[in-house]
């Protein structure tokens, strides 16, 4: 549980940072509403991988991280839709390393949870298997 309370607080950390910075993006038709879905989306997938222990919120952590991610080092590099981004200042790298975290915390989590459900099936299999020589 303590990885899924890490990746929690990964995402929710990106989360309030782009929550933070909505403000100043909002006027950008689509970078402004990206701001606001990824506040929301990442307060949803924190408080799911805490209350629902299913595979799909790690998951879901692993892509938001990613995509977050790579959403910035496109915005760093060629810019996107009118924003060019640079690797400075304390958000960045909040957000920055908050969603390494949650790729790596919710990576973690679903290798865990698949080897304990693979781990609990394989006496079922067994026993499968020997009911049918």
């Amino acid at each position: 549980m303590a990885m899924r309370i890490l990746a929690a607080v990964a995402v929710l950390v990106s989360a309030a940072v782009h929550l933070d910075l909505w403000p100043v993006v909002r006027d950008n038709d689509v970078i402004g509403p990206a701001f606001l879905l990824n506040a929301v989306g990442g307060a949803v997938i924190a408080a799911l991988l805490v209350f629902w222990k299913h595979w799909l919120p790690p998951l879901l952590a692993v892509g938001f991280g990613l995509s977050t991610i790579g959403a910035f080092v496109i915005s760093a590099t060629v810019g996107m839709y009118g924003v060019h981004e640079h690797w400075r200042g304390f958000s960045v790298w909040a957000a920055f390393v908050a969603e390494v975290v949650a790729v790596v915390a919710g990576s973690i989590v679903l290798y865990r949870e698949a080897a304990a459900r693979s781990d609990a099936a394989a006496p079922v299999r067994e026993r499968a298997d020997s009911a049918h020589p």
